[in-house]
């Protein structure tokens, strides 16, 4: 005569559709701090984490928010401006001393061109060794050539084009132009953190 269940009622956050627990401790086994992105409709957020028995331990956080101080006027939930929080976290990594992590999608599905995957070739410019798929990463979106595209392409509309580029107007940015800008921002990002390395350079000396 059979005792008990044979069925076994799965972790909480499994169920909540959180944790992929197979993934994680794969993940956890590869000996590499996780690159985590997580992006929303406004916004988007790079960390680098570490297991630790005590739990998981972050070490280098960037939000898109923070790219205003190097100049960012387009909105923050796009995909070039989640590729410029992927360099931004890169780089904030490289000068804690991370030179490698693995990427941890969550239960996010890899589609081709997401913005997760615009985090990642973020990381990847600031210099962090990340395996990955190159086929996901699409180079015109994150250079924002599509956005460009399609602002010109209602420039005939004026109705359509200041509903759709709202904000855009709001910061006296033309959508237009968004590649030179997203390009001009990069360069602010990268030029600062070369000052900070300068600065500590000097000091040892």
């Amino acid at each position: 005569m059979a005792r008990g269940s044979t069925y076994r009622v799965p972790p909480r956050r499994r169920r909540e559709g959180k944790t992929d627990y197979q993934a994680r401790k794969a993940l956890v086994l590869s000996g590499r701090p996780r690159l985590v992105a997580r992006n929303t409709c406004k916004n988007a957020v790079a960390q680098i984490i570490i297991a630790k028995p005590t739990g998981d331990e972050v070490l280098v956080t960037a939000h898109s928010r923070e790219l205003r101080k190097y100049g960012w006027k387009a909105p923050n939930g796009n995909i070039p401006a989640a590729y410029l929080t992927g360099l931004l976290c890169g780089l904030k990594a490289k000068t804690k001393g991370v030179e490698a992590a693995i990427l941890d999608i969550g239960l996010i599905a890899p589609t081709k061109g997401a913005k997760i995957f615009a985090v990642l070739s973020g990381v990847l410019d600031a210099g962090v060794d990340v395996p990955h798929d190159g086929t996901k990463m699409v180079a015109d979106r994150i250079e924002g050539k599509h956005i460009a595209a399609y602002g010109k392409s209602l420039q005939d509309d004026s109705g359509v084009y200041s509903a759709k580029f709202s904000k855009y107007a709001a910061q006296k940015l033309s959508p237009e132009k968004l590649p030179e800008h997203i390009a001009a921002v990069k360069a602010d990002i990268i030029k600062s953190f070369e000052k900070k390395s300068e600065k500590k350079s000097g000091k040892k000396a």
